[in-house]
């Protein structure tokens, strides 16, 4: 059923040599509509990680069996960036908690992001790992990138440990995101992955839920019954 917690990735359809050559190249032009049920991208990048002031190499393969959130952000010395960056940094020790990996990505070098680290202000004590999308192939696998400019959106997405996307956010440059909303995503996830139930709009931990794993034949058509818009707003 579509509220299923068991996220399985999708699949392409098969295609012939003459579509899959054509294909490919149109792939690297276009946009990705959506992460969200495929697998993680294969990516291998330099990164600087500024808990150590090391400058390392990240793969997809660090983020295997792990819940883990890659989030794209346009460029270093901007303006809504550091802010971004600072509030998932405040908020680092709660992801560690709930065994949530974190990796920034822009396309600066790995020699701009340490630059950007040590000279504003809002990244003083950062904790992250920021990868160095230099050759923007990670930002276009991910979708994120614009061409035409060379640089990615704002997006971020969030994967579980058999490493399949279950929730993205894509926005463009002037607003920046909100970290608590997406610490109560990461909550109900996990959550509902552990149990099998599913969550209502605004869930947060001790709300009500909805046991489809158990109820979905007596929920179906009746989830009034089970939850009130009060209760989901509260």
């Amino acid at each position: 059923m579509s509220c299923d917690t068991k996220i399985k990735p999708r699949k392409k359809a098969p295609e012939s040599g003459a579509q899959v050559s054509q294909s490919n190249i149109e792939e690297k032009k276009t946009m990705s509509s959506t992460m969200v049920r495929r697998e993680m991208p294969v990516f291998s990048m330099e990164a600087y990680d500024a808990k150590t002031g090391h400058f390392i190499t990240v793969t997809n393969d660090d983020y295997k069996g792990k819940w883990a959130v890659v989030c794209f952000y346009p460029a270093d010395f901007t303006f809504v960036c550091p802010t971004e960056i600072a509030a998932m940094n405040a908020k680092y020790d709660e992801f560690q908690a709930m065994g949530v990996d974190i990796l920034a990505v822009s396309v600066d070098s790995k020699f701009s992001h340490k630059r950007f680290v040590e000279t504003e202000p809002l990244l003083a004590g950062l904790q992250l790992t920021i990868g160095a999308d230099t050759t923007q192939d990670v930002s276009r696998d991910f979708g994120v990138l614009i061409e035409e400019e060379g640089v990615a959106l704002r997006g971020r997405f969030l994967f579980n440990p058999d490493g399949i996307c279950v929730a993205q956010e894509v926005q463009a440059d002037s607003v920046g995101r909100n970290v608590n909303e997406f610490l109560r995503q990461v909550e109900a996830w996990q959550y509902a992955t552990k149990t099998g139930e599913v969550c209502p709009a605004g869930w947060r931990p001790g709300k009500k839920t909805l046991p489809v794993n158990t109820d979905a034949e007596q929920m179906t058509g009746r989830v009034g019954d089970y939850i009130t818009i009060e209760e989901i707003l509260s």
